[in-house]
This record gives structure tokens, sequence and C-alpha cells, in this order.
């Protein structure tokens, strides 16, 4: 089957070596990105909102917005792979909404020209709804009520993703290693939930893939099929593009 690059592009790589136990404490040393977050997000949901008159009115995602939401994206991806997201780091994370190249966890979504919309009325809470409910089971669990003798109980159990994350905190604390393919199998269910938040935040009507791409790095993007397609390079280093019509 033939790879391709979502437009929401995430990465992370294991930045080893890590401390055996600070990961016991990151919630803590988190908090002052929390904060700062809860505020963005605060704007990030206003400005979506804006956001989705403008393209219901001019198809158009306002270039300035989605910087700023992608940058707000973008800096969460960092402070969850550095706590309990993925664990995959001890580098604190900047305060800063752009991309910095030397942090291990990158966060970049392509911006599209023109939007649907039609999709825009749609895609958000009904097109969405089945990776939501992968989202669910892979970030906050399953939750349940239970008839016992006193009466009912809630139970709850904890996303697949967060389970993960515990036994590589385990397996780190008594070892001084985080496993790699442990580590590739959470970046993956951190990718897919980005996917989906990326495509319900509006910022592109490609759906998300039902497919859960391993690894720090994304699949490099199939190569076109051979002269005249779009941006196809040839040996001599120079791009060719189809004729305009």
């Amino acid at each position: 089957m033939t790879s391709y690059r979502y437009p929401v592009h995430v990465t992370g790589e294991l930045d080893e070596p890590l401390s055996r136990w600070l990961w016991l404490v990151k919630w803590l040393l988190a908090i002052p990105h929390l904060v700062v977050l809860f505020f963005l997000y605060l704007a990030f949901l206003v400005l979506s909102i804006v956001a989705f008159f403008a393209i219901l009115i001019t198809a158009r995602y306002p270039r300035g917005i989605f910087t700023f939401n992608v940058g707000v994206m973008r800096w969460s991806w960092r402070v969850s792979f550095y706590t309990y997201s993925a664990l995959g780091t001890d580098r604190y994370p900047p305060f800063t909404l752009r991309d910095v190249p030397d942090y291990p966890a990158h966060l970049e979504i392509d911006y599209p020209e023109r939007l649907s919309r039609g999709l825009v009325l749609v895609k958000w809470w009904l097109l969405a709804i089945p990776h939501y409910i992968v989202v669910g089971l892979i970030v906050t669990g399953t939750s349940y009520v239970t008839s016992t003798a006193t009466g009912e109980v809630t139970a709850s159990t904890p996303g697949l993703s967060s389970v993960l994350v515990f036994f590589a905190g385990v397996i780190l604390l008594f070892t001084g290693r985080y496993p790699q393919p442990l580590f590739d199998l959470v970046v993956g269910l951190n990718r897919w939930s980005l996917r989906v938040a990326g495509y319900a935040a509006l910022m592109t009507d490609v759906y998300p893939p039902f497919r859960l791409d391993q690894g720090g790095r994304e699949d490099e993007p199939a190569p076109p099929a051979g002269p005249g397609a779009d941006g196809w390079a040839d040996p001599g280093g120079t791009t060719s593009f189809p004729p305009h019509t």
C-alpha cells in the first residue's frame, strides 16, 4: 500500500540518556507550561470560531490565525512529549509558539490554500466521530457503571497511551533505558491523536487515516509516478511542471 505524509506532521526523537527518576516529578515541573497553555487554548478556541466563519464565507483559513493555532498545538506537543504523553526527553520545553529546530519534538501543519465551505459544517462534529472513539480509547480510556450490593459504582480504565507511558517510566526507573519499540508505539498513538486534532480544528480537509504510523519520524511522501507529475524533479535537478492549461 502506498504511504503518504498526512498534512499534520508530528515527529519526536527519543532523547537519551534519560534520568531514571525525573519523570516522577515532571508533573510539577510542567506547571508553568500548563498555566500558559490554559490561556493559549482559550485563545485557540476563540480564534477557531473566527476561522470557522472565515472558511464558511471565504473558503480560506486566515493565515495569521492558522500560524498562531499551529503554534499552540506545537507548544502543547512539546510539553506532552516532555511529560506523560511520551517521556521522550528530559530537556525542558521552550516557551515559544515557534518551532525550535534542536528540540526533539516537532509539529507542523501544511497551510491549505482553500477549504471546503460544506465540510466546515460537519467534519469537526460528525465526520470525526469514528476517530473520536479511537482517540478516546488512546487518551482517556473507558468508563462504565456497575451495580453492587451498596448501589451503583462508576469505574474507569486509563487510556492506552497512559498505560504504555507508565510502563515506560517503570522500566526507565529500574534499567535507565526506554525500549525503542515501546517509544515508537507511544509516538504513533500521539501522532494519531494530533492528526485528528488538526482535522477537528478545521486546519485540513484531508480525512485522517485509520493507520498507526509508529516511530519518531514519519514516512516520506510517495514519489510521483514519473515525468508530468506535479513537482517531479528530473535527474538533472530541474523541476518539471505539467503544462499550464
